[in-house]
């Protein structure tokens, strides 16, 4: 007789509880479901604010998981879990991994400063850890940087955060360095003049800062100098400039019969006879 009524208080409670885990189910779904539209509602609202993109997507994701989390919170609440029980117990063990893990800690943390202080956008051309490229995404773990050459390198945030870092995009100027040598018997006076009119031609050569000539020493068989322009990085790359420029001024140089001397090397040959004497 025990066991059945056992048994059936069993399946009472199991009837009983049956409502509780479907109501549970529910919220997680539509919880889940909410955050994903949410969060793109507010990417669609951010975007047609002309929010930047690394504050949106900042934004999208801790509108997503906060939406996720509290959908979670809800549905353990539906079974009777004690909630305040777990938020205590989660907040001691969230302090002992993230104590061990603190190199993950620390990245998560950069992810967050690096999208809420900016020092660069996403599509940017930056120099970071000895890398020169375009950013592709900042995630909470790692900066993804396009190199110049076509690898993608995925570089932790604490590193990207707490080193020096070259932003490109955001110097609208860059100068140009070319360094020339011109024979001894050169006119200095008409070598700089060509040299300045040739880079001024250039597409791109901008008239503030103007371009200018440092002669800078005298080399073993030519008198060395260099040629500093400015250059808009909007309408013309530094490196198809400088390109440009050493074209420019060898084109300059050849048509004003200036010449740019190859080294010259002495060589004294001793005879054998010389020797036996």
């Amino acid at each position: 007789m025990s066991w059945e009524i056992t048994w059936a208080e069993l399946v009472a409670r199991t009837l009983a509880f049956f409502p509780k885990v479907v109501a549970s189910l529910v919220i997680f779904v539509v919880g889940l479901y909410a955050a994903g539209i949410l969060a793109r509602i507010l990417g669609s609202i951010l975007k047609r604010r002309e929010v930047d993109p690394e504050l949106a997507l900042l934004f999208q994701r801790v509108t997503r998981w906060s939406i996720i989390t509290l959908a979670v919170l809800m549905a353990l609440q539906q079974v009777g879990f004690e909630v305040t029980a777990f938020l205590t117990g989660l907040g001691i063990l969230g302090f002992t991994v993230g104590f061990a893990l603190q190199d993950i800690s620390r990245n998560l943390v950069a992810g967050i400063l690096l999208l809420l202080m900016q020092p660069f956008d996403i599509g940017d051309a930056i120099e970071v850890q000895g890398y020169a490229g375009t950013v592709e995404d900042v995630s909470l773990r790692e900066t993804a940087i396009r190199t110049w050459d076509g690898r993608l390198v995925l570089i932790p945030n604490a590193e990207v955060f707490t080193s020096a870092m070259v932003n490109f995009t955001k110097t609208p100027k860059r100068r140009i360095e070319i360094q020339v040598g011109v024979a001894y018997d050169s006119d200095l006076d008409q070598v700089e003049s060509v040299a300045l009119e040739a880079v001024r031609r250039l597409p791109g050569v901008v008239d503030d800062p103007e371009p200018f000539v440092i002669f800078q020493a005298f080399g073993e068989s030519s008198i060395d100098l260099t040629v500093y322009f400015w250059v808009n990085t909007a309408e013309m790359s530094p490196f198809i400039a400088k390109s440009l420029g050493v074209r420019a001024i060898h084109k300059a140089f050849a048509e004003a019969g200036i010449d740019i001397p190859f080294p010259i090397r002495t060589v004294y040959l001793q005879s054998s006879e010389a020797e036996a004497s």
